[in-house]
C-alpha cells in the first residue's frame, strides 16, 4: 500500500518541459515506467521483433478506487478537472453542437448527457443493449438526429438544439450486425458531407477461429461480395469497417483486414475516415502493435493472415498468399496491447499552436503483457492532415504500480469550451482537460 501511495503524490508533481527527440526503434517499445506527457515514440513495421520473441501472458494490474486527490498528469501550461464520476461504464463521448456532452454509459444501457456547469449526468436514453458509438447527423450546427450503435444494431434518436431527454423512441437504422463472440463495440461516424454512415465492428475472435477453409473459386465469389480480404464463416460481416446510408440502406464492406477497430473519426479539413485499433494478440509483448490509421475504400489492411504490412501470422502460415502485397500498412503504429478505442481531432484555438490538426487517442491499457502498458491518452502528430507517425503522451498517471491502476481511458472529444474531455471506466470518471489561463 505504502508504493501506491507514493505512487498517487508522484503523478501531482509538476513535469518538466521536454524536447527529446521521438523513441525510436528497441526504446520506442516499454511499459508505464517511461511514459509522462511529452514523450514521443515513432514504431515503424522494420522495428518489430520475431513473433514468439517473448512469451504471452495474461496479466492486468487489480483496478483499485482512485486515490485520495489523485489527478491524471498532463503537460506544462495545462490543467486538469474532474467534472462527473460515479458514471457506470463511460465509453465513447461526443459533443453535442451546443456544447452538451454526450456519453454512452455501455454497461448501464443507457446514454447520458453531460451538461451544466457541474455536469450532473442526464439520461438521455436507456434499455440500450450495449450502447458505444454516438453520432449527430447530419453533421453540423443544426443535427436533427442522435445516432447511438448497439451491439446488434445502429438506431437514431430525433433530436434539436439541447435536447437531454429523447423526444421519442428509437427508430431502427442498421439491424443484424453480427453480435457473437468478443469485441462488442460499435463505433459509428458520418462523412463530413453526411452522405455516408460508417460502422465499425470487431472481430469474434482473436485470429479468426471458426472460419474454416475455402478453396480459389469460392474466395474469388465471396471477395466480389463482400471485398478483399473479408472474413467468412463466423467472422462473416466481421473485422471490418461498415458503409450505408444515412437511411441504412446499401450497406456494405468499406474496409477490411481490421481486427477490431474500436474508434471511428473524421478529421477536419481532409475529411479522411481515421480508424484506432485493437491488433490481436498471442505473438508475445511486443508484436503486432496496435494502430491508429486513415481508411481507405476498398483497402485491406491483413487481419487475420497478416500484420502490418506483409508480416505473415504464423498461425496461418501459408494462407492467402495472393494478399500478400495488398495488404494496406497503418500510418502510426502504437506500442502492441495498448488497446487504442475512442479517438478524436483537435479543432478548437486554445491549445499551442502545434496542436493544430493533432489527434488524440485513449488507449484502455493492456491485460496480455509482461508489464503493463497503455493506460494514457496520446496525440497523434500530424503536419498538414498527414500522419508522422509520431505519436506523444499527453495524459498518464492512471497506473500506480505493476498490480494497481485507478483508470483506464476509453472516450475522448473537443468540448465546445475548447477543452478535452476524457471519460475512463475502471472507476467511471470524466475528466476535463484545458489550457491553463
Amino acid at each position: 500500500m505504502k508504493s501506491r501511495l507514493v505512487a498517487a503524490v508522484l503523478i501531482l508533481l509538476p513535469l518538466p518541459a521536454l524536447a527529446d527527440p521521438p523513441l525510436a526503434g528497441v526504446s520506442a517499445f516499454g511499459d508505464w515506467r517511461a511514459d509522462r506527457p511529452g514523450v514521443q515514440r515513432l514504431i515503424r513495421p522494420a522495428d518489430l521483433p520475431q513473433p514468439f520473441a517473448t512469451q504471452s501472458t495474461a496479466a492486468q494490474p487489480e483496478i483499485v478506487p482512485r486515490p485520495q486527490g489523485a489527478e491524471p498528469r498532463v503537460p506544462d501550461g495545462f490543467v486538469v478537472e474532474l467534472v462527473a464520476e460515479g458514471l457506470e461504464g463511460p465509453r465513447v463521448l461526443r459533443t453535442a453542437p451546443n456544447g452538451d456532452i454526450f456519453v454512452a454509459e455501455s454497461r448501464a444501457g443507457r446514454i447520458s448527457v453531460l451538461a451544466g456547469g457541474r455536469y450532473a449526468p442526464v439520461t438521455f436514453a436507456d434499455g440500450l443493449n450495449r450502447p458505444y458509438g454516438i453520432a449527430f447527423y447530419p453533421p453540423g450546427p443544426k443535427p436533427e438526429f442522435v445516432y447511438v450503435a448497439e451491439r446488434n444494431r445502429v438506431v437514431r434518436f430525433p433530436y434539436a438544439d439541447g435536447d437531454r431527454s429523447a423526444r421519442a423512441g428509437a427508430e431502427l437504422v442498421v439491424e443484424g450486425l453480427p453480435n457473437r463472440g468478443s469485441h462488442w463495440t460499435r463505433d459509428i461516424a458520418f462523412s463530413a458531407d453526411g452522405r455516408q454512415l460508417f460502422i465499425s465492428v470487431g472481430s469474434a475472435s482473436n485470429v479468426g477461429a471458426g472460419m474454416g477453409t475455402k478453396n480459389a473459386r469460392a474466395i474469388a465469389d465471396w471477395e466480389r461480395r463482400h471485398g478483399r480480404g473479408a472474413a467468412w464463416g463466423e467472422e462473416a460481416g466481421r473485422a471490418a469497417v461498415l458503409v450505408a446510408d444515412p437511411d441504412g440502406g446499401n450497406l456494405r464492406s468499406f474496409a477490411t483486414g481490421l481486427r477490431n477497430c474500436s474508434g471511428l473519426a473524421v478529421a477536419p479539413g481532409t475529411g479522411d475516415l481515421w480508424c484506432a485499433v485493437n491488433e490481436r494478440d498471442g505473438l508475445g509483448d511486443d508484436v503486432p502493435p496496435d494502430f491508429a490509421t486513415r481508411v481507405v475504400d476498398g483497402a485491406f489492411y491483413g487481419w487475420p493472415w497478416f500484420y502490418i504490412g506483409a508480416h505473415p501470422d504464423p498461425r496461418h502460415a501459408g494462407a492467402r498468399a495472393d494478399l500478400k502485397d495488398a495488404v494496406t500498412v497503418p500510418d502510426v503504429l502504437i506500442q502492441p496491447h495498448s488497446a487504442p478505442l475512442g479517438i478524436a481531432f483537435y479543432d478548437g484555438d486554445t491549445f499551442p499552436s502545434d496542436y493544430a490538426g493533432s489527434a488524440f487517442v485513449a488507449l484502455h491499457g493492456s491485460w496480455n503483457r509482461g508489464r503493463p502498458t497503455g493506460y494514457k491518452v496520446v496525440r497523434l502528430v500530424l503536419r498538414d492532415g498527414n500522419p508522422t507517425g509520431v505519436y506523444e503522451d499527453f495524459m498518464t498517471g492512471f497506473v500506480l504500480s505493476d498490480d494497481a491502476l485507478w483508470g483506464r481511458p476509453v472516450g475522448v472529444t473537443m468540448g465546445k469550451d475548447g477543452a478535452l474531455y476524457v471519460s475512463e471506466d475502471a472507476n467511471g470518471t470524466v475528466w476535463r482537460v484545458r489550457k491553463a489561463k
